[in-house]
């Protein structure tokens, strides 16, 4: 490849608790496909995706870092958050214990990634709530969305529901976080040089195509 075909790289992580979907949202931004049973985490596991935000005019590659929910992991998924410039956490909107976790999640990441960090709020499972064709809702909806984006509003969080099943709002979810990236670039608040999170490329052409795939690997201790 004669030049990078992207503008700028961005570092995001995903935390929350386990269980709550993280993997599969991941594998749904990276290979748009649903993960039924996916084995769990074991430290962290990566993927990339190349994404473009058209008012802004620019292709984004982002690296994502998927990093186990459990306590055994949590001194190795924080070396990860090191710099981070983009953030989801997660909840399931099934279990009310994952989103009583989100302090204990937020304050780690706010502690070790970026100051200047973007993190958005992502309420998952939510077609698990949902009747469909005239068929019961799988589990009760135990986190209303007006809990979800009060938890955003008080934290300073951008807020989304979304479903890695059906795909519903996670490129949103990312797409969303992004723009809010580049507009910190934009007014200085990102410095290129200087955050590790956000990385400047320079395109080998001004007619750039969207990649529709991403590699993915995994990563543990």
């Amino acid at each position: 490849m004669a030049g990078n075909n992207w503008h700028y790289v961005l570092k995001f992580i995903i935390t929350g608790d386990a269980s709550v979907g993280k993997s599969s949202l991941l594998v749904r931004l990276t290979d748009q496909r649903f993960l039924a049973n996916p084995d769990p985490t074991l430290g962290v596991e990566f993927g990339s995706k190349l994404i473009t935000i058209p008012e802004e005019n620019k292709i984004v590659k982002l690296q994502c870092w998927d990093t186990a929910g459990t306590e055994s992991f949590r001194s190795i998924t924080r070396s990860y958050y090191r710099g981070a410039a983009g953030c989801l956490l997660v909840y399931d909107v099934t279990s009310r214990r994952s989103f009583d976790n989100l302090p204990t999640w937020l304050a780690d990441v706010r502690e070790h990634a970026d100051p200047h960090l973007t993190c958005i709020l992502v309420g998952n499972k939510v077609d698990l709530c949902e009747d469909t064709e005239g068929t019961a809702a799988k589990r009760d909806r135990q986190v209303t969305t007006d809990e979800g984006e009060m938890f955003a509003r008080e934290h300073n969080l951008l807020f989304v529901e979304a479903s890695a099943k059906s795909g519903q709002n996670v490129e949103h979810a990312f797409e969303q976080a992004t723009r809010n990236i580049l507009d910190k670039v934009r007014r200085g608040v990102f410095d290129d040089d200087r955050s590790p999170g956000v990385k400047l490329s320079k395109p080998a052409t001004t007619d750039l195509a969207l990649e529709s795939a991403a590699g993915r690997g995994t990563c543990c201790t």
